[in-house]
């Protein structure tokens, strides 16, 4: 009683929506009723609900489906990469369905790719004084234990780096609740000038942003992907123009490469076009008129570096896209391509599936449901397909599989480390914290390189 009369067949029960009074039927199933001649049609932005036909108009500058308005920093696909889709394999075919030569094939090319790489990364595991008392903080469950673990890790990285300072933008990616933002802004609450900006594509609840009060420092959300984020023409940043830091925890698989070009492509790029442009003013003939217009803007260059720092902990490398990667030249220069990279982004996702039976089997009992549903930690569970199904189980041991797994994982980041370099910057792979707290606890940082004057135009 009370409720529409109108009975969904799909869910075998009757509509629980509350019609208007005096009518049988709710808004959406309107239509039913005989005494009803307005005909119900479905919105052409989402056809999953229906309007009145003659209040479609109205209805269209209300819809929640309807195109929002693209922000001012909203450039379509400028940190996507390739344009060129031919390069992109049409299907993929499942690691399962290789045989076992094809499968033995795959890995001498994966291990002759690998001679010669920094294989075994040197342990880095720091903290920070901001986090201690969180830290020892008895109250905390494991999994928000594990957390601080690893943000204390990267403070302290970031501190090593001489990026915790006065004037500057912290660019967090994929900022989620903006836990790590927090942290920094922890850490500099006697630091004046200081932007955060946080980025993330999803709208998130339980924010942490907003509990900041600090006049010194300002915190503002943007609602986009990394894909389409033109840092130059975000407002703070073009007004400001303080350094920029990126930072992010767990930036997942092709987020990473989207956030390094948005960084040190796009927005670098832009910035020296900027800097560039009263040069042709005072260009003269005379070669030594030329030296010193040179000298003067390398020392300008020097002063203004738009992008001070990166620090982000990598994460699931199974979900790296060859269209979107930043290491694609180094994979020709191995004489590698799209295939095989599809190849390796899946079987990078045997470094952690490896010890998956041991950690579940440990782990099942005391896993909580905050630990489950935890946004932040990429922690992944994979299909047998791509985890190692029982038709590898005769060619290679759980331990074998995960070596293979590592060395995908170190290839498809080393081109990462390339791509800084060849732009400029000191780049650097270290654990950042024990494989106990994050099978995913590798750190890339990068700074500018001290004997950089000039960020080369690519």
């Amino acid at each position: 009683p009370g409720r529409c009369s109108f009975f969904v067949e799909r869910k075998k029960r009757f509509c629980k929506m509350i019609p208007a009074p005096g009518r049988r039927f709710c808004g959406e199933h309107g239509q039913q009723e005989e005494e009803n001649d307005r005909k119900r049609i479905p919105c052409p932005l989402d056809p999953k609900h229906t309007v009145y036909e003659d209040q479609l108009q109205k209805h269209l500058k209300k819809c929640n489906s309807r195109e929002k308005p693209k922000p001012v920093y909203f450039v379509q696909d400028i940190n996507a990469g390739l344009k060129d889709v031919g390069e992109i394999p049409e299907k993929q075919v499942p690691i399962s369905s290789l045989s076992k030569e094809e499968l033995e094939n795959l890995i001498i090319k994966l291990k002759k790719a690998s001679n010669g790489l920094e294989l075994h990364l040197k342990e880095q595991i720091l903290s920070h004084q901001a986090l201690q008392e969180a830290l020892n903080d008895p109250k905390n469950g494991e999994s928000a234990f594990k957390h601080l673990k690893q943000q204390a890790s990267i403070l302290g990285n970031m501190e090593k780096l001489h990026l915790l300072g006065p004037g500057k933008c912290f660019i967090e990616f994929g900022a989620g609740r903006g836990k790590l933002s927090h942290w920094v802004d922890v850490a500099l609450q006697n630091v004046e000038n200081v932007q955060f900006l946080l980025v993330e594509r999803a709208t998130t609840r339980f924010k942490v942003d907003g509990k900041h009060k600090r006049r010194d420092s300002i915190f503002e959300r943007l609602q986009v992907d990394i894909q389409h984020l033109c840092l130059k023409k975000v407002p703070v940043l073009e007004k400001k123009k303080l350094p920029v830091v990126g930072i992010g925890k767990h930036l997942c698989g092709a987020a990473t490469d989207l956030a390094l070009r948005c960084l040190v492509e796009s927005y670098t790029t832009c910035c020296d076009e900027e800097n560039e442009e009263p040069a042709p003013k005072r260009s003269r003939t005379d070669e030594t008129e030329v030296a010193s217009n040179n000298s003067a803007d390398n020392e300008s260059n020097t002063d203004c570096k738009p992008v001070v720092g990166i620090v982000i902990a990598l994460c699931c490398h199974h979900k790296c896209d060859w269209t979107h990667y930043v290491g694609r030249e180094f994979f020709k220069s191995l004489g590698l391509g799209p295939v095989e990279f599809n190849y390796f982004q899946r079987l990078s996702s045997w470094a952690t599936c490896g010890m998956r039976e041991t950690t579940t089997k440990a782990s099942k009992s005391e896993e909580s449901e905050d630990q489950t549903n935890d946004t932040e930690e990429h922690e992944q569970t994979f299909s047998k397909t791509e985890s190692g199904s029982d038709t590898l189980q005769g060619i290679l041991t759980v331990e074998e599989r995960k070596e293979i797994g590592c060395l995908c994982k170190r290839l498809i980041d080393h081109g990462r480390i390339e791509y800084l370099q060849q732009r400029g910057y000191k780049a650097a792979l270290q654990y950042y914290t024990e494989s106990a707290v994050s099978l995913e606890n590798v750190l890339l940082t990068a700074v500018p390189s001290p004997s950089l004057i000039r960020e080369p135009t690519i």
